[in-house]
């Protein structure tokens, strides 16, 4: 049985993911990387990750806020 080819990207975007969630303030650039791996399939889970950040802040950032609206 041939050994299953390595998804490279789906790896990428998984840890990106990972630390996007674990960091208060995630970068900007790790940001646009991982949108540019985004499928459509995978924008939900990446706007819930995204939603998180916001929910409990008194003043979300304006940018997260404009990055969930651009997924809409």
């Amino acid at each position: 049985m041939a050994e299953r080819e390595y998804d490279v990207r789906g790896e990428l975007l998984r840890q990106l993911l990972q630390k996007v969630r674990e960091d208060p303030f995630p970068s900007t650039t790790m940001l646009n990387q991982i949108e540019a791996l985004l499928t459509p399939d995978e924008v939900p889970a990446y706007a819930r990750i995204l939603m998180a950040k916001i929910e409990d802040e008194n003043f979300p950032s304006i940018d997260m806020i404009r990055r969930i609206f651009a997924l809409v």
